[in-house]
């Protein structure tokens, strides 16, 4: 198997080099270059096409929710992880509707930030609950004059479709969602694919904060 290949974006040399150290040591990966902000992750990502970017939100010039809206739409198979020092749930729902399929605090141990990658790579989606949940009460405090009669797409999914949507809002992988349901890993995609498609939704972690912002689970 080749190894995940990795661009870091931070505006801290000392952080990225460190995080090279630590991702190194580890065969699985292999950082390919560097940026120092997220005009510099942009023009090297359209360069070197990299399988997954680990980024900090505060850069200089482009910050990180710019970045990942840009990369989103231009190489939308890309993973992007967000990397940051604190809990900011005011860029989260910003992230998350951008397409980040990651959103981690630097306090993570290697081990996690390890798996988060691999996830990730797999096109999972890997979040910090804690931040989501903030990000979800916010947008929630905003929206108390919204009607409760219109229709919502969800109203569509079976039982079973509400449980595999349910585990991955709490960032279960497909192969945790067949265990837990007693089901097959292709029978999890396929309830997988029609959950997107009724939700008009893209990606694992729009289905998780519909979920979420919708009260169809809780975290």
């Amino acid at each position: 198997m080749e190894p995940i290949r990795i661009l870091l974006a931070d505006d801290h040399t000392l952080l990225r080099r460190g995080l090279r150290k630590i991702l190194e040591l580890d065969p699985q990966f292999h950082v390919l270059d560097e940026a120092g902000d997220g005009q510099g992750a942009i023009n090297l990502a359209r360069k070197i096409k990299p399988d997954v970017i680990l980024m900090d939100i505060h850069m200089p010039g482009v910050n990180g929710v710019e970045a990942t809206r840009v990369l989103k739409r231009e190489m939308p198979e890309t993973g992007i992880i967000i990397l940051t020092a604190h809990e900011e749930e005011e860029h989260t729902l910003e992230l998350i509707e951008a397409g980040v399929d990651g959103y981690l605090l630097k306090d993570v141990s290697p081990d996690a930030l390890y798996s988060a990658i691999l996830c990730v790579a797999r096109g999972e989606s890997v979040l910090n609950s804690s931040v989501v949940s903030k990000a979800i009460h916010r947008a929630r405090g905003q929206k108390v004059n919204e009607g409760d009669t219109a229709f919502h797409p969800a109203d569509e999914l079976t039982e079973r479709e509400l449980d595999v949507l349910k585990l991955i809002a709490q960032g279960s992988t497909n192969a945790l969602i067949a265990k837990s349901l007693f089901i097959s890993e292709k029978t999890v995609k396929n309830h997988i694919t029609n959950i997107f498609r009724k939700l008009q939704v893209k990606d694992r972690t729009q289905a998780a904060l519909y979920a979420i912002k919708h009260r169809l689970v809780r975290i």
